[in-house]
């Protein structure tokens, strides 16, 4: 961190007085004019005239209250108290330049650091296994917490409690927030293996027929399914309701039920389960990771959100 020592300019503001805050601009003015101990190379370092420069210096001897550089000879010489400061000058502008320069480089394998998604449990049991493999392979000190996710409010992305979500972005989502899309996925049908259902093609009548058990959350869209059911003559019975694809997953597991959920999601949770596709249309949907603005550019995020995409494309893709 930049340690300039700000209390002159503090206690400036504390007491409103009517004189100028300091110039920072000028250490770097400062720094050149130190080091070469010369009006004219030191114009000639930064691409500035020999009068431009002295008009600098000039500015520096009212700022300090010292001559700074005095003439001896043929040329100029520093003042103990420029000889005092030369250092101390040069080291604040070799940090001020660390800390403004891009923050390209992003040491992995000693990055520490815990980031918090917010995800549903289809997402996370599906993809967090890939996502973690890769991400303790690439930097082995950055932990990673999941949240689950029951709505569809972003309050956390904005007061910085959760680092990356995941969902289906609403039309409401505005500025405020950035998206990038992950995947495109579809809603079908899933039964115990040993089911009736699990026997011949399903048709409309056989989905209608059976008890559901249904995934719903507050601002949950689940594609418009009874819509379209209804919109076709018919209805199905819903003999339950859960917050959370496993749930629903595991309830079909051990009943008679059909539960309706994204594929590509649950794709870890319906191991031995038999699936189809539903007997009538209902639009795919996309995925989308969201953050916040303020962490757009931050090396480590921007990691960990190629991460996120890649744990997504699946095994074949390209390290984080």
């Amino acid at each position: 961190m930049v340690s300039l020592r700000l209390a002159p300019y503090i206690e400036w503001r504390e007491q409103g007085t009517a004189m100028l805050p300091p110039d920072f601009n000028l250490l770097h003015t400062l720094d050149v004019l130190l080091t070469e101990g010369s009006v004219a190379r030191a114009a000639a370092r930064l691409q500035l005239s020999p009068s431009a420069m002295s008009r600098a210096l000039t500015r520096l001897r009212t700022v300090t209250g010292d001559q700074l550089l005095v003439r001896a000879g043929r040329g100029l010489v520093p003042t103990p108290r420029a000889t005092e400061m030369k250092v101390r000058v040069h080291e604040l502008v070799e940090e001020a330049l660390v800390l403004l320069r891009p923050a390209d480089r992003l040491e992995l394998a000693t990055l520490a650091r815990s980031f918090t998604l917010r995800t549903t449990d289809g997402l996370t049991e599906t993809f967090a296994p890939a996502l973690i493999e890769r991400v303790r392979q690439e930097a082995p000190n950055v932990r990673l917490r999941f949240v689950r996710k029951l709505d569809k409010l972003s309050e956390g992305l904005r007061d910085g409690t959760i680092d990356l979500e995941t969902g289906v972005v609403a039309r409401t989502v505005g500025p405020e927030l950035k998206t990038q899309a992950l995947f495109s996925d579809r809603y079908i049908g899933v039964v115990r293996s040993d089911h009736p259902l699990a026997r011949s093609a399903i048709t409309l009548a056989d989905y209608v027929t059976w008890d559901h058990v249904v995934v719903w959350r507050h601002g949950m869209d689940m594609g418009r399914i009874d819509e379209k059911l209804s919109d076709a003559g018919f209805g199905r019975n819903i003999m339950t309701t859960v917050d959370g694809y496993a749930a629903a997953l595991a309830l079909a597991r051990g009943s008679d039920l059909i539960a309706t959920v994204p594929e590509k999601h649950t794709a870890a949770l319906r191991d031995s389960m038999f699936s189809f596709a539903l007997p009538f249309p209902v639009n795919n949907f996309t995925i989308s990771m969201l953050w916040h603005p303020r962490l757009d550019g931050d090396p480590a995020h921007r990691w960990l959100r190629n991460c996120m995409r890649q744990a997504c494309l699946g095994p074949d893709s390209a390290g984080c």
